[in-house]
């Protein structure tokens, strides 16, 4: 890996701390009537984190947006309702090291920091017992050196992007030293939020790599994206770096023919193929956003009718210890 680190802008860490952090703040901001603030959970045990461009995007006064709907916590999530667990896809099953999860034949999942842009209501990882007492990975890195049938390493989280490119390119510098690592993919939500951490500090880590990347983005709703998005996006994939999207399923979100079509085309027009649909990770406290398999099938049939096959996610979902995500239509 050739890179040299140059002193590293400070802009979107900036920005992030515009975050709404304060249900009330939010409240005050979407101007809501005193009938929808009595549906706000204002204490949550998963707190508020939400970008400001993306609270721009929300209707006023509406708690049925549907970006209101991923990111605002409602009462909702107080609801008890079977198979709805802590850890729904059993991650502490597989961690191998305190930061590396090790699920599936050939690849292995690092969790540099446990930090996000923004706090999903429905996030599966939301009560992990994540390592934030060290930056450290000499453990995690020791294992993928061991395990060379590894062939590839996800970096998730928390978000990647939530660290610094100092970080990010000592990680990335230690990967590419190992011989048997062919291909690094990054999880991430941060460019939804907070497009302007790709910038070209981040732009020139990435070119100095020597693995293949991947780099997978997480979204739900078209009114996610805004050409800023886009436009930070495309300077990945000019790179020629693969772009990819994971959408989850989400009632009142996504669980529409005509959004999940448009989501699917705002996303191939812009080079950004889809690439899962998750049917929803039974996390407690999300049960309000379940949606039946059937109803997915429904909807990707519908898409399947209307696009080009690059254009058509697959639809999935974690069980745990399978050998890797249930893939196809016929659960």
């Amino acid at each position: 890996m050739s890179f040299s680190l140059r002193t590293p802008t400070s802009r979107w860490r900036q920005i992030q701390k515009e975050n709404f952090t304060q249900v009330r703040d939010l409240a005050d901001f979407l101007e809501l009537s005193e009938e929808n603030r009595a549906q706000l959970l204002n204490a949550p045990k998963f707190i508020l984190n939400l970008p400001h461009r993306l609270a721009s995007k929300i209707a006023k006064n509406d708690i049925n947006d549907p970006l209101f709907r991923q990111f605002v916590p409602l009462i909702a999530e107080q609801e008890k309702k079977e198979g709805f667990v802590t850890d729904p896809v059993c991650d502490t099953d597989f961690r191998k090291e305190k930061k590396l999860l090790h699920k599936y034949h050939g690849r292995a999942l690092l969790l540099p920091t446990s930090a996000c842009a923004m706090h999903c209501r429905y996030c599966f990882r939301q009560n992990f017992p994540y390592e934030t007492g060290t930056s450290d990975l000499t453990r995690e890195l020791a294992y993928l050196k061991k395990h060379t049938d590894l062939r590839e390493v996800i970096l998730s989280g928390g978000d990647p992007l939530s660290l610094n490119d100092a970080a990010l390119m000592q990680y990335l510098h230690a990967i590419d030293e190992i011989p048997h690592i062919r291909r690094i993919r990054f999880h991430t939500r941060f460019p939804i939020g907070i497009p302007e951490r790709i910038d070209n500090s981040f732009l020139e880590l990435l070119s100095g790599c020597q693995k293949q990347i991947y780099f997978v983005i997480h979204c739900n709703h078209a009114r996610e994206l805004d050409e800023d998005i886009l436009s930070a996006l495309r300077k990945v994939g000019q790179l020629g770096i693969p772009l990819l999207n994971s959408s989850v399923l989400l009632k009142g979100v996504n669980d529409n023919e005509e959004t999940l079509l448009q989501l699917c085309e705002t996303l191939i027009d812009a080079g950004i193929m889809p690439y899962y649909l998750n049917l929803l990770d039974p996390v407690e406290g999300s049960a309000h956003f379940d949606v039946p398999a059937a109803r997915g099938r429904e909807l990707l049939q519908y898409v399947q009718e209307r696009l080009s096959g690059y254009g058509v996610p697959h639809l999935v979902r974690e069980e745990p210890g399978a050998s890797s995500k249930t893939r196809n239509l016929s659960f």
